[in-house]
């Protein structure tokens, strides 16, 4: 039971970050460099799901997927339900760094010829890197400790590491097995906090 739940709650990890990454930064860059309207709107809509109580926000994509979509839920609907609060992690990382390096170089590059993919693939990505690495650990760790939302959105038998501890607590003949996880978890949730914060702070990130 134990193996099972973390296979669940690295594969909705993995995938929740993936999505935010992908979504996240093509938001930054969108919020970052053009002024268009509705602007703030955005912006306020991104960061909004983790200002919510996890409860809610549950319940509003709990109802999305089975009444409005009428969709079953499954380990597809944790992973988005984990993508909706992971993508804030990686906008804030991503804009930020957006904001502190400024268009100058991607002008530069565009100046001497480059279009706006190779202006991104050989300039852009490389200042960003740091930024993407830290908010992918940072939305990673998010996901794996979750267990609100995940009690909305996942279907039968499909338990992450979270929601198997909470079902096991109060079951005397897996106490061992519990605190071991427990511990186990704690500490699987700090190391990419960890490695997150000492990227962000590296003083490679001021270049």
């Amino acid at each position: 039971g134990v193996r099972e739940a973390l296979g669940w709650s690295i594969i909705a990890g993995l995938s929740a970050t993936a999505i935010a990454l992908a979504l996240g930064t093509c938001l930054a860059f969108a919020v970052a460099r053009y002024d268009f309207f509705g602007k703030e709107i955005i912006s306020l809509l991104v960061v909004l799901p983790i200002s919510l109580p996890g409860i809610v926000t549950g319940l509003a994509l709990n109802n999305a997927f089975t009444q409005t979509l009428g969709v079953g839920t499954s380990i597809f609907t944790i992973i988005i339900g984990h993508a909706t609060f992971c993508i804030v992690v990686v906008f804030n990382n991503v804009a930020a760094r957006y904001r502190r390096m400024g268009s100058s170089f991607e002008e530069a590059s565009m100046d001497l010829g480059a279009n706006r993919i190779t202006t991104f693939r050989l300039i852009t990505f490389p200042l960003l890197r740091s930024a993407l690495l830290a908010g992918g650990m940072l939305a990673f760790a998010l996901s794996f400790d979750e267990i609100i939302v995940t009690t909305f959105t996942a279907g039968a038998g499909q338990n992450t590491l979270p929601i198997w501890i909470f079902q096991n607590l109060f079951r005397p003949n897996q106490a061992p097995v519990v605190n071991v996880v427990a511990a186990a978890l704690i500490l699987l949730s700090l190391l990419p906090i960890y490695f997150a914060q000492r990227i962000i702070n590296a003083p490679s990130n001021s270049n």
